[in-house]
């Protein structure tokens, strides 16, 4: 039975809200990268996407392994954007996940490459996750 209101992940109401909203409005590019990970379907691995996490919403995210993907669009080369996606990942890598990031365009046109990269990162892991995380 889950417990809707406990909140393990640090997350809010809002947040775990915010993130169910933007599952339903997912670009053409996470929906691309999204077919291709979900379901375990690579190397068994299983991902979660738009998923909360303290206060940040991961465009998709292994809890087996601490790796979150994200998927950047052209408003990510914007200074202001910029520096905003390097202090969430700081934050992240500080809380012990991995972070890997790539734009629209490489998934959409190299997909083999950017999943040959994630495959890549999550076996360069050596420590799992919080086995309770990982029921979230």
């Amino acid at each position: 039975m889950r417990f809707r209101n406990r909140r393990i992940r640090g997350t809010t109401q809002e947040l775990d809200e915010a993130a169910r909203e933007m599952r339903k409005k997912s670009t053409p590019a996470e929906d691309v990268l999204w077919q291709r990970l979900r379901r375990g379907a690579l190397d068994g691995y299983r991902f979660r996407r738009q998923h909360a996490v303290g206060r940040f919403v991961l465009d998709l995210y292994c809890a087996e392994r601490k790796l979150v993907v994200e998927v950047d669009g052209k408003y990510h080369d914007e200074e202001e954007q910029r520096l905003r996606d390097e202090y969430r990942t700081r934050a992240l890598e500080q809380s012990g996940f991995k972070v890997i990031r790539f734009t629209n365009e490489e998934v959409l046109t190299d997909l083999a490459s950017v999943v040959g990269r994630i495959t890549e990162a999550l076996g360069s892991r050596t420590e799992a996750a919080d086995p309770s995380e990982a029921d979230e």
